[in-house]
């Protein structure tokens, strides 16, 4: 066994790495840098943590690391881009899971060497909160997971006496944690099933905590489950006592915290708001709440306009994902800078359906990072824009949001890209988008719906460059 100040050493090296990589993730050109910094300093923090105590079971150990060596190998080969949120939403889920049963099993080694009465109450009130948060954060990612897959209805599924539900699970919660730790001599309740009633209650409570919840504000709950599976991993720090994990665990739970608190303010609306309105319920205007004709266009005649445009803007969202036009489109933005014209794309924060989604699609493609704008840096001067391409973005261009009071979304800061010369939206069809809320600018006059596959259509419009 290394000597504890080495260890400690390694841990405070672990530390940093993470804090560093963390650091470089804020910037684009230097994420994969830090992806990788960061990937060492969990290197560094395993072997510190290996060497530090007697390990009896190697073997598993190997194991255990083999086998996620290779499902992190395949996740990050064989998931495609488009089912990235749902992966995110997994690892949290997992993440959720593993601190429950870190949790539950410091709580089994008190019971089986017999001085569970003699363990101190703040420990046993970690191990229990750690059993409690890891539990909702396993389901609430689970839900989160069905909802983004579409195996589950991704609209707000709301019911009669759902918060009053809520309250009492916590309420119950509450219960069991206090006869768990401070009145544990007081009760005839067997402590281990105090444990399970906790994980049972737990894991309805992060089912009820995010059903209700409509699928246009999942970007918003990734990063709030993020968070929570940070806070579960450093209380399960606090169990074993290990310092880099409380440390991890802490910077995950910050940076989601903070990262909601960014996805929040990009919607304008307040994080009670978000988890209790029921936001993409169908309460707002549904299909066929905006009246007006659109006017389609073919793939020759948009060729025409971008042709002659000097400026074009191109927005993302999650209908690029779904048709893998990524691409296809870094291709036809290159045509429109070999053809004389200013291009660059506008990235609104909850674009997607997870945070910095279509960032990430358009790294993918090799796109410039330069040429990726924020809503706010666009926003002044979209009206000298000659032509904005619209690709599979719904809510975060609809210009219901400054001028109709009555629409779900109404004070959600949004692209004015109805403000451009002319607009270009490609689409299937005139459904609304994933939030399910109508969206007006299909009807403007400025508009043009190009119809259709948005990957086969950007190639068209590719093959019209080339001639």
């Amino acid at each position: 066994m290394i000597n504890d100040t080495i260890i400690n050493l390694l841990y405070i090296l672990a530390a940093i790495l993470f804090i560093f990589g963390l650091k470089l993730l804020g910037n684009a050109q230097k994420a994969r840098k830090g992806n990788f910094i960061s990937a060492m300093g969990m290197l560094v923090a395993i072997v510190a943590a290996l060497v530090s105590h007697d390990v009896l079971q190697w073997q598993w150990i190997a194991i255990g690391m083999i086998a996620g060596a290779i499902v992190g190998a395949l996740a990050a080969r064989l998931v495609a881009m488009t089912a990235m949120p749902e992966m995110v939403a997994l690892f949290n889920g997992f993440g959720g899971a593993a601190s429950l049963l870190v949790g539950w099993s410091e709580y089994h080694r008190y019971v089986t060497v017999g001085d569970f009465m003699a363990v101190s109450v703040p420990s046993l009130l970690i191990i229990i909160v750690t059993i409690f948060i890891g539990g909702a954060t396993f389901t609430g990612s689970i839900i989160a997971w069905g909802k983004l897959s579409e195996k589950l209805p991704s609209k707000a599924i709301q019911y009669r006496g759902q918060q009053l539900v809520n309250v009492l699970l916590l309420t119950f919660l509450l219960g069991t944690t206090v006869l768990f730790g401070p009145l544990r001599e007081f009760v005839s309740i067997d402590s281990y099933w105090l444990v399970i009633i906790t994980i049972v209650l737990s894991c309805f409570l992060g089912i009820s905590f995010v059903i209700p919840i409509g699928g246009g504000d999942m970007p918003v709950v990734i990063s709030l489950l993020n968070s929570f599976s940070g806070m579960a991993a450093c209380a399960a720090g606090f169990v074993i006592t290990n310092n880099v994990l409380i440390v991890a665990g802490a910077l995950v739970g910050s940076s989601g915290i903070i990262l909601t608190n960014i996805m929040c303010k990009s919607m304008n609306r307040k994080l009670t708001n978000v988890l209790f309105s029921g936001f993409g319920s169908g309460k707002g205007k549904g299909s066929g709440g905006f009246q007006g004709e659109a006017n389609p266009v073919s793939v020759e005649d948009a060729y025409i306009m971008l042709e002659a445009a000097s400026s074009v803007l191109i927005v993302p969202g999650y209908g690029m994902a779904v048709a893998q036009a990524q691409h296809a489109i870094q291709e036809l933005a290159t045509q429109l800078e070999e053809n004389g014209s200013e291009v660059n794309f506008a990235i609104h924060p909850v674009a997607g359906r997870m945070p910095g989604h279509m960032n990430v699609l358009l790294a993918e493609a090799n796109v410039p990072y330069e040429q990726l704008k924020e809503m706010d840096d666009v926003n002044p001067t979209i009206e000298s824009v000659d032509v904005v391409i619209v690709i599979g973005a719904n809510d975060v261009v609809n210009p219901a949001a400054r001028t109709d009071e009555e629409s779900p979304i109404y004070g959600m800061p949004v692209i004015d890209v109805d403000k451009a010369n002319t607009v270009i939206v490609m689409k299937r069809s005139l459904n609304p988008g994933f939030a399910g809320i109508d969206n007006p600018l299909f009807f403007n006059d400025n508009t043009r719906m190009l119809f259709g596959d948005a990957k086969q259509t950007t190639q068209g419009l590719v093959a019209e460059f080339k001639g």
